[in-house]
Parts: structure tokens; sequence; C-alpha cells
């Protein structure tokens, strides 16, 4: 099943989210090999800068989207004034369909 994490950072925490890339995108190749990321990107604010951030991602069960969206690194970091996850249904554009 497909899982959208939707994410706000907290206000001024562009440096933390600079910060913690790295480590986020390291996150997100090994999610992508493992094949649980579906993709994944960020909100920009209106001067172009990352804000937030969206991540589909595959699991079984919401508990299970829940603990792969609190293992990320920017979770960690506690970048992030709002996390909401809600179950999600590809229809148009999917890849495999």
């Amino acid at each position: 099943m497909l899982f959208a994490v939707l994410c706000t950072d907290k206000p001024n925490a562009l440096q933390v989210r600079m910060d913690t890339r790295p480590e986020h995108i390291e996150f997100l190749n090994d999610l992508n090999a493992k094949g649980g990321l579906a993709f994944a990107g960020p909100f920009l604010d209106d001067a172009g800068k990352p804000n937030g951030s969206l991540v589909v991602i595959k699991a079984e069960t919401i508990e299970d989207a829940r603990a792969i969206a609190a293992a990320d690194p920017y979770a960690k970091a506690g970048l992030f004034a709002t996390v909401d996850i809600k179950p999600w249904n590809w229809v148009f554009n999917k890849p495999e369909a």
C-alpha cells in the first residue's frame, strides 16, 4: 500500500534541513533500493526554498509507514512542525500502469 507523508518544516529551519540533507538523501536512496520509495521531493516557499517534504512510501500498514517516517533523518533532527501520513492511491500516470 502507498502512504503519502506530508511534512511541514518548522519556521526558520532551513539550516537544519541543509545540514541534515546528506543523511536524508542516503536514507531515501536506501529505502528506494529496498523497494519502499515511490517518489519524494520538497515543497517550496515563494522564494523557491524548501519548506516541507512530500514522500510517498510503500508499506504494509500505517504503523509501518509511521515507523519509516520516524526513521527519516529530517524527522530525527526535529525539522518538521507537522507530519501527516495518509493512505494514498496512485491513479494517473502511475509508472506500472
